[in-house]
């Protein structure tokens, strides 16, 4: 129960995004490159499957033992009907990077993204309709409790509803601005969601509803590291990792409010030249996953860092002061830059 932790295997250098069991023994993991891997011994030996893609794949899911789901880079996703032998891409009718994808049976399936992009099937992946929540920015959970009643999360708190089935979405107010990086409820009405933020410090912070969202207390905030994924047992057990291998465990549903201690992390992004008006190098300290944000969190740029030093072109962009993101394997960098 979280006590003790064994390394395993994984046979992969790839960074590595997702994990999903459809029982006890069987495992899958995606990542990097289009990487898939499954486990048939409950993770002591992992096999690479061919996934048909080179796109980073950043959640799977599956419905049965046999049927699973992909989605990542530029509107990637992936099915696969046999457990992992084979895998076809699907049409998604984005381009824009897919975070998450959940099914609440064998043929409905949603999928969140940037831009705050919403997508639904009802065919089980043939085909994929855009939903319309209004202006969003990047979308990174999605979660639903029942076949009509879902959840969406997203960055600078956003958490949205729909009792529908996605043809409506609300508005919940979250009570944070960190980013809202994984939901997860344990039944109708309790849930817990994790994320964080990053600029000159890092912050982790976990919150909790018990009316179905109307209502979110902070659990836990101010923990060292920015928190990616939370994931509960049962009613009282559950666990939330992030950066720096954070793992945290709470065996009384999360217990009462409580305020780690904060912890100043120097701020490694080197931006120049800054101002830019032409091109701005990036150089950090890990490779990863590179997002440049305006001030509105619209996302204007993503792509993979496979050096640590990168410069992009920023000619087209109007003046102003924009976000960049770098998501690595151990941290996660921030820095701003003005485009003049």
């Amino acid at each position: 129960a979280g006590s003790d932790w064994t390394v395993l295997s994984s046979g992969t250098g790839n960074c590595l995004y997702s994990v999903y069991f459809p029982d006890v023994n069987t495992g899958y993991t995606v990542g990097y490159g289009g990487t898939v891997l499954k486990t048939t011994n409950g993770g002591t030996t992992w096999d690479p499957q061919t996934s048909g893609t080179t796109n980073s794949l950043y959640s799977v899911c599956f419905v049965d033992a046999n049927t699973g789901y992909a989605v990542g880079w530029n509107g990637t996703i992936i099915k696969t009907t046999n457990g992992g032998i084979n895998w076809t891409a699907l049409s998604s009718g984005t381009t824009k990077y897919l975070n998450s994808v959940y099914f609440t049976d064998a043929v409905t399936g949603y999928a969140v993204g940037d831009y705050g992009t919403i997508l639904k099937t009802t065919n089980g992946g043939t085909n994929w309709n855009a939903l319309s929540a209004g202006p969003l920015p990047p979308l990174s959970s999605v979660y639903f409790t029942d076949a009509k009643t879902g959840y969406v999360t997203g960055w600078n708190g956003t958490i949205l509803k729909t009792t529908n089935g996605g043809n409506d979405w609300t508005a919940l107010s979250s009570g944070t601005i960190y980013d809202i990086v994984s939901i997860f409820f344990t039944d109708a009405d309790t849930g817990y969601a994790v994320g964080g933020y990053y600029i000159n410090y890092e912050f982790g912070i976990i919150i909790k509803t018990t009316d179905g969202g109307a209502t979110w207390n902070t659990v836990l905030d101010g923990t060292e590291n920015q928190l990616r994924s939370v994931f509960f047992t049962d009613s009282k057990t559950g666990y939330a990792v992030g950066d720096g291998g954070t793992i945290l465990a709470t065996i009384n549903g999360g217990g009462p409010v409580g305020v780690g201690k904060i912890k100043s992390i120097p701020n490694s992004l080197n931006l120049y030249p800054n101002p830019a008006s032409d091109h701005i190098t990036i150089k950090s300290p890990e490779k990863g996953t590179l997002s440049v944000f305006n001030l509105n969190g619209v996302l204007i740029l993503q792509k993979e860092l496979t050096e640590s030093t990168a410069t992009i072109d920023v000619k087209t962009l109007p003046s102003g002061i924009y976000l960049v993101k770098v998501v690595g394997v151990k941290s996660v960098q921030v820095g701003k830059f003005i485009k003049q």
